[in-house]
């Protein structure tokens, strides 16, 4: 003999009893969740936040920073660079204008002993030949800028005379050039050899005769 009451087969024909417990355990199971979201909230709150403007303001700085130093860097070369290139170019003007000194130096003691030998006289061939021999070396000398100092008569310089000895004369001024022993050269603007000189000085008697005007007038009360 079957049931009266039919069991229900699926879950839309269960009782109402069965979905009023349903529902009674959803909220229970919400209020269960809810502390864990109360308690993420301050976790993320407290988090710092990611900026990327100023990640990227503070590469930029960087950046340009570099570039900065880059630049002072290579202005710095290219300076050290003009500087050696000035210093290259003055030492080779230097090497090309003074280069031939020492042979200039050596020919020196030829041209003076051509001198002494036109000095001396000797045969007309002789004299001929040596003043030849002598205008090659004043052309040698002119091609390679090689001047002899001209001395006599000039006031004495120190930079360009070496005093051997002073004459007393009263035809010259004190401090002048009376006599020249052997000529100085120059090449260029560069002493190659001072010219060896006589130098005037007032005779005695006149210095006697200042140095006693001189005492007079200090004497005279008038």
């Amino acid at each position: 003999m079957m049931d009266g009451k039919r069991k229900p087969e699926t879950e839309e024909e269960a009782p109402p009893e069965a979905e009023a417990a349903a529902n009674d355990e959803a909220p229970a199971a919400e209020e269960a969740s809810a502390p864990d979201s109360a308690d993420a909230e301050p976790k993320d709150a407290g988090a710092e936040e990611f900026d990327p403007l100023a990640e990227q303001a503070a590469r930029i700085a960087e950046l340009e920073a570099e570039a900065q130093a880059l630049r002072d860097e290579r202005l710095r070369a290219l300076a050290e660079v003009e500087n050696m290139r000035r210093r290259s170019e003055r030492e080779r003007q230097e090497a090309s204008r003074y280069g031939a000194t020492g042979l200039a130096r050596d020919l020196l003691g030829v041209a003076d002993n051509l001198r002494r030998a036109l000095e001396s006289g000797g045969g007309d061939g002789l004299l001929e030949g040596v003043g030849m021999v002598e205008r090659e070396f004043a052309q040698a000398f002119a091609r390679h800028h090689i001047a002899r100092i001209e001395a006599e008569g000039e006031r004495f310089d120190h930079n360009r005379h070496q005093a051997m000895f002073e004459v007393e004369t009263a035809d010259a001024e004190p401090g002048t050039v009376v006599q020249v022993i052997q000529d100085g050269y120059l090449l260029h603007d560069r002493l190659l050899r001072p010219a060896m000189v006589g130098v005037a000085k007032a005779p005695e008697t006149a210095e006697a005769e200042e140095t006693g005007g001189e005492a007079a007038e200090t004497a005279d009360p008038d």
